[in-house]
């Protein structure tokens, strides 16, 4: 049987509106995942 292909998500991210934790702005993080083929990122502000 076949196995199917793995994903990585990233399930700990900070953006701009995390203070003192993130600088990221979400548009450029979910063009990156999109780069990058990530089905979904998380976001822990």
């Amino acid at each position: 049987m076949p196995h199917a292909p793995q994903t990585f998500v990233h399930l700990h991210n900070h953006t701009e509106y995390s203070l003192l934790d993130g600088a990221s702005r979400i548009p450029a993080m979910v063009a990156r995942a999109a780069e990058l083929e990530m089905p979904a990122i998380g976001m822990t502000d």
